[in-house]
């Protein structure tokens, strides 16, 4: 079964207005509409790096005892805490670079492949 929802652990926690800290969450897999749909909004229009903040706040399904979860309470966060969930949403959405796992994938399987070449000359001998 594909899993969609995984939990975090927020470096420092959201602090809310009241002086409680949200550190646990919940974010779920993004689909398609969660990326296009922040595009029409003017606050990403004026400042294109705005779609992260409204990208996390639909795609963040729990985050402590808060009830709900919108844009306003991104801001809110402290900047590593920001940082954290912009990678954690890459990874689980697997949008990482996969340019260095598939250079290293290749090296390991030319490794591979000159290791039998060598087993397949030392048996031969």
């Amino acid at each position: 079964m594909l899993q969609t929802e995984f939990e975090f652990i927020l470096p420092k926690g959201y602090l809310d207005g009241d002086g409680n800290l949200h550190r646990i969450g919940v974010m779920r897999l993004a689909k398609t509409v969660d990326e296009i749909n922040p595009l029409r909004d003017p606050r990403v229009k004026s400042n294109p790096a705005y779609a992260t903040v409204i990208i996390l706040a639909r795609v963040i399904t729990k985050l402590g005892a808060l009830e709900e979860i919108n844009p306003a309470i991104v801001e809110g966060m402290f900047a590593c805490d920001l940082n954290y969930l912009h990678k954690f949403y890459r990874q689980i959405n697997e949008l990482e670079d996969d340019l260095e796992e598939d250079v290293n994938n290749k090296r390991e399987i030319n490794q591979l492949e000159e290791q039998e070449d060598r087993d397949l000359v030392i048996s031969q001998i």
